[in-house]
């Protein structure tokens, strides 16, 4: 009897190591690299938008200037008007008269340290200068010309301490910081929420339900309930539910079968001892005086014959583990060409074997298991009542198809429901229903298999199919086929 695995619980992984905290960290990491790709073009407007105000406030105050008759003002009102622009000087050049209007308290101390030409500024390099003007530096003196917002053909030109506007600039930034973090926090805990609903709580109830399963796949309760969502979680529950179904169902005709495999090697000792006794009374029988004793001593030795059949057939198929294949290079004309030999040996006036496969036809195989596989067939559809047998034989890339069609009466609807399952159906009177069942596990130790082409009132068809060459996994062993006949 097989131990009893024990149970193990899920093991989560820590909160920091969990899917959703990934989801949430991943999230605040998209939005806060959208907010950088925000931010950056933010600054440089909002510089271009101080130094255009400076240029545009510039451009009124010399406008008092403009109004005095000799282009002169009194060093006061100059110096008041320059303070309350911020300047240390104004500039202003029009194309309808010659030279610069201009207003100026003094020279700054140590003169104009960096130039900015507004009028040839592009996207990056605005992005450039605010980043820039950001960093830690000294309260520069600067230079900022550019055209007037108030006439777009006037020049301005303005000497004014990069100060301030570092600390505009500054305040600005940290403005749209502290709203990108509420924003990343908002946004991303919505994102975290929805998809922790949405895919981490039914990943986990998937995940619980495969361990649970896994402990015990014979409880039916274990088997995952589909919630009837269309999306791929949905998807993935159906068909983990089928899965498990299918191999519920497999299990338990498994240990059914190992049950009976049980059963069968206890008595199968008492019931030969049986058979045995009943073998030496009827061959006494056999050689009675009595003309009705001895008519029917055949019948008798014939069914204890298929008892005893009986019994060592399935002994073997219980006990027998996977095949190991012995791989060589087989003629599949040759090797039907023996099967032929054998099956109609038994009958040599009423079976017939129309082997038609092109001599030379070589396939990599175990030759005594594809023996058996077509004897099993072959013997078959003799015993079920037909009387020709033909076999044919065509390649397809890398395969081949071998058909092997008889002359009986056709497969009952119930045999063919149920055709290859060992024990289920048989398809002549008094069988085991094994021979299919062994052929096929044969097969698919090869790397084949076979199917029920049709089946009517004219006869039946079998397809098997083989590889020609066997994958180098294959040469080693099989692929759990029983090897018993």
């Amino acid at each position: 009897m097989t131990e009893a695995r024990p149970s193990r619980r899920l093991s989560l992984p820590p909160p920091a190591r969990s899917l959703s905290a990934r989801l949430l960290v991943l999230t605040v990491l998209f939005v806060m690299l959208a907010e950088v790709l925000i931010f950056a073009p933010s600054v440089g407007r909002y510089r271009l938008s101080y130094l255009e105000e400076k240029l545009a406030t510039g451009h009124l105050g010399i406008l008092a200037l403009e109004a005095s008759p000799v282009d002169m003002i009194d060093p006061v009102s100059e110096r008041e008007i320059l303070s309350h622009i911020g300047v240390y000087s104004v500039a202003l050049q029009k194309p309808e008269r010659p030279g610069k209007l201009m207003l100026m308290i003094e020279e700054p101390v140590g003169g104009v340290e960096a130039s900015y030409d507004l009028r040839e500024a592009g996207f990056f390099t605005l992005i450039r200068d605010a980043v820039g003007c950001l960093l830690p530096k000294s309260n520069r003196v600067i230079r900022v010309v550019g055209w007037s917002p108030q006439r777009a053909d006037t020049l301005v030109e303005v000497v004014m301490d990069e100060g301030p506007l570092q600390d505009e600039l500054r305040a600005f930034g940290w403005r749209i910081l502290g709203l990108s973090l509420v924003i990343s926090a908002i946004t991303a805990g919505l994102v975290y929420l929805t998809l922790f609903r949405v895919m981490v709580v039914p990943m986990r109830r998937l995940t619980e339900n495969m361990i649970a399963f896994r402990d015990d796949p014979e409880d039916g309760a274990r088997v995952v309930k589909p919630s009837g969502r269309s999306d791929e979680i949905g998807v993935a529950e159906r068909q983990l539910h089928e899965m498990q179904k299918a191999l519920r169902a497999s299990l338990h005709q498994k240990t059914r079968l190992a049950a009976l495999g049980i059963a069968v090697t206890k008595i199968n000792h008492d019931l030969r001892n049986m058979l045995s006794t009943a073998q030496l009374i009827s061959d006494r029988l056999a050689q009675s005086s009595d003309s009705d004793v001895r008519r029917v001593a055949p019948t008798l030795f014939k069914a204890i014959d298929r008892a005893v059949e009986l019994c060592g057939r399935t002994l073997d198929f219980t006990r027998e583990g996977p095949a190991s294949l012995d791989l060589c290079r087989v003629d599949l004309n040759a090797l039907l060409a023996d099967v032929g030999s054998d099956v109609t040996a038994e009958d040599p006036g009423g079976r017939q074997w129309d082997n038609r496969v092109v001599p030379g036809t070589v396939v990599e195989a175990d030759r005594n298991q594809l023996f058996r596989v077509f004897e099993n067939l072959a013997r078959n559809a003799y015993q079920a009542g037909a009387e020709r047998v033909t076999i044919s034989a065509r390649q397809q890339t890398g395969k081949i198809e071998v058909d092997l069609e008889d002359n009986g009466s056709g497969l009952t609807v119930r045999a063919r429901e149920r055709l290859f399952q060992p024990f289920a159906v048989s398809t002549r009177s008094g069988g085991t229903g094994l021979g299919l069942a062994i052929a096929k596990e044969l097969l698919r130790a090869h790397g084949g298999d076979i199917r029920l082409k049709d089946s009517d009132a004219s006869g039946t068809r079998f397809r098997v199919v083989l590889p020609l060459r066997q994958k180098g996994h294959l040469r080693r062993n099989g692929r759990g086929a029983k090897t018993a006949a």
